[in-house]
Formats: C-alpha cells, structure tokens, sequence
C-alpha cells in the first residue's frame, strides 16, 4: 500500500520539488537535484515501512528543504559554483520558496524551461514529462512509444542544450513571450492528444497524459503574464475532450465511436467549465487552432444526438482551421465530415488531396474512412479493400478490433 502511495506522491510532487530546488540552485546543478530528489523518495519508502506519516505531502516538503542544506554541503565539495542569492532571492526565505504560490511560479519557470525552441521539438515532450511531471524513463518511453535508451539521448540532449545556450530559468517578458508560449502550449497539446489518442498497443485512452496537461495548462492559465487567449482555448478544449473520456470505452474495453456513444456519460461540469475558459479565450479577436479545435468539438457536445450534430458549422470550423493550418489531418477530418453531409463529390476531392504516408503512424485513419465513404456510395467491395489497408496499418489493439467488427459489418452487408 506504501508502496503506491510514493509512486502517487512522486507522480505529483516530485515535480514541484524538481523545480523549486532548480530555482534555488540554478539549472546548471539539475543533475544533482534530480538525484537528491530521488534519494528523498527512497528514504520515504523506507521510513514509511513501520508508519505512514499523517500528512505525506508535508512530510516531502520537509525532507526536499532538508536536501537543500545537503545539496549546499556537496556543492561546496565539488568546488561548484553556488547560487548567487544576491540576485532577487536573498530577500525570500527558503520556507517561502516552498509556498504554494512560489512552487507554481518555480513549475511555470520549468514548463518554460523544458519547451525553450532551442531544444529539439522531440526533446521538449520527454524532457517536461520528466522535470515538470515527474515521469521516470520507463513510463515516457511507454508514453511515447520509444526505446527507454531513446528516451535517454534525448534527456540528455535537452540538458546539454539548456547548458550550452545558457538558458535561464525564468519567465519571459516582453517581446520573448508570444513565440515562447507557442512552444509551451504545443508540447502541452501533444502531451494531452497522446493521452486522448494513445499509440500504445493495449490503451485508446492515458487519463494521467490528460490530466497531467491539464495541470499544466491551468498554471500557464493561472499566471496573468501567459493567460492569453490561445492558452484557455486550449484549456477549453482539453475541458471538452476529457468529458467525454469515460464514454470512449465500454466496460469490456471496446471502442465506441462519436455515433455510438452514450452521451449521458459525458461529464457536463467539464463541458460547463470548458464554456467559461472559451468565454475568456474569445474576449479578444485572436484566433489560435486552438480556438478553432475547440469550437468543433463543441458543436458535437451541442448536439443531443449524433443525427442533430450540424455538419455544416463543424465543416466551417475546419476550413477556418485548415486555414490558419494547413495539415493532411485536417483534410481527412474535411473529407469524412462531408461523407456525413452526403457531399460525396466534395468528399472525394479532399480525400485526393491526400498522401496516407503523411499522416505517418495514423495513416490508418486515412483507410478507414475511405472505406466508409465506399460504403456510403454503395461500393462494398471497395470499402472491404480499403478497410484491410486500415487493419494492416493499426497498431492499437482496441481500435484493430474495432476496425474488425466493421469489417465483418461489411462482409455481411
């Protein structure tokens, strides 16, 4: 029982400790706060053997402002050089550093860290996932669909890039600050679609990739120097898809389409809260993807069935994306929501205008629904080729069986 209670508090807190220590000793000395972090954990696991603490958390605290004097012991031997706390920090005791509101503003600075674009766009995933949310090696290579010595290189990479460039551990301001954001709210993004869309053989849904972007989200959201407009769009549509996760699925793990699904399993609070963050997101006339993204799932949520959902809006939101986007995904989405209009002829020709190898590990997708709009022009035998090609290319055990049964559907139409 102990034993998943740390693995729960390392999940959640390490993080935090990661980055508040980072504040304190500087990103150059990152090494040794991992480790000292990780010693923290394995003193707790074995000091809670006989008894767990009433309050763990703040058992944690108390260890991870303990390691600051140790960390300042090893520095000193090292012959390292320490934190200069001349520099705006001397004024701020290390007991307020551990404040609730300091741990966020140290974790923002992190999130900032991680997704700096001097670092591979490759190397910001594994790297936040690691530093800000406390995954070890093991669970991003799972996440990511790596080799956990893949997973690695890049982490090294990432920190011989952040000691190289001189990367500081801060928040931008001014002119910095819009290209910056950029990058944090798109490995946020992907770190949520991974979760959304899981590549893993055995899950369609990750809820802790979810909600771990989630969590980051809402600090980027929560501090008045990055809530713009584009980061509560992408809260709100994070808000969106997580109330219908339960929905996805059915009990015995099979997987439900959009049309298949039972709405009354949708979580309305997050839909309610979703609509607040997209109220906030349009206050201004800036448009991001992200806006647009969260318009269309929107409308589904709209509709009280999947025969009410107005297509035609949803199509609208698409063009507007596709504009302000242009990727082969969103023209396959163009495609499969005019096979729902019965706009063949415009079908077809989005479905041309695609390349499958494009869409790489998802070119399945591309399969699928062309072999839907077979079906929905009459042309079964086209629509079963099509639906091998899909099969042939799915990795996912869920959505391969899923792609079965459709198959079968075909052959006994």
């Amino acid at each position: 029982m102990e034993t998943q209670l740390i693995d729960h508090l390392f999940r959640h807190h390490s993080g935090k400790m990661v980055s508040v220590l980072t504040r304190i000793f500087g990103l150059s000395n990152l090494d040794i706060i991992e480790d000292a972090i990780q010693d923290t954990f394995i003193k707790a696991t074995l000091s809670w053997r006989t008894k767990i603490p009433e309050n763990p958390e703040a058992w944690l605290i108390k260890a991870s402002k303990n390691r600051v004097v140790d960390i300042f012991r090893k520095l000193q031997v090292e012959k390292k050089n320490l934190p200069e706390f001349s520099k705006g920090i001397d004024s701020i005791t290390i007991n307020e550093l551990f404040l609730d509101s300091e741990i966020e503003d140290a974790q923002l600075r992190m999130i900032f860290t991680a997704c700096h674009p001097k670092l591979n766009p490759k190397d910001r995933i594994a790297f936040a996932l690691k530093t800000v949310s406390g995954f070890s090696g093991k669970e991003i290579a799972s996440a990511l669909l790596l080799k956990e010595e893949t997973v690695k290189k890049r982490l090294v990479r990432a920190r011989k890039v952040i000691q190289q460039s001189n990367i500081s551990f801060s928040i931008p301001q001014g002119l910095q600050l819009p290209k910056r954001i950029e990058s944090v709210l798109e490995v946020l993004y992907l770190i949520f679609n991974e979760g959304f869309h899981s590549n893993t053989k055995e899950q369609l849904v990750r809820k802790e990739l979810c909600g771990e972007a989630m969590r980051l989200c809402k600090l980027v959201i929560k501090n008045k120097h990055t809530s713009i407009s584009a980061a509560y769009a992408l809260f709100a549509l994070m808000c969106f898809h997580s109330a219908r996760l339960d929905a996805k699925v059915t009990i015995e793990n099979e997987v439900l389409d959009l049309k298949n699904q039972d709405r009354s399993k949708w979580y309305f609070p997050l839909i309610q809260l979703g609509n607040t963050m997209m109220n906030k997101a349009v206050e201004h006339n800036e448009f991001s993807s992200y806006h647009y993204e969260a318009a269309i799932i929107s409308e589904h949520l709209k509709a009280e069935n999947f025969e009410a959902t107005n297509w035609e809006k949803i199509l609208y939101w698409y063009e507007c994306l596709y504009e302000l986007q242009p990727m082969p995904s969103h023209i396959l989405t163009m495609a499969v929501v005019c096979v729902q209009m019965n706009n063949y002829v415009k079908s077809s020709f989005y479905f041309d205008k695609i390349n499958p190898d494009a869409l790489e590990q998802r070119a399945y997708l591309f399969y699928a629904a062309k072999s839907d709009y077979f079906k929905a022009i009459g042309n079964t035998p086209k629509a079963i080729e099509f639906i091998e090609i899909a099969l042939e290319k799915v990795t996912n055990r869920l959505e391969k069986e899923y792609l079965e049964k459709k198959r079968f559907s075909l052959s006994h139409f």
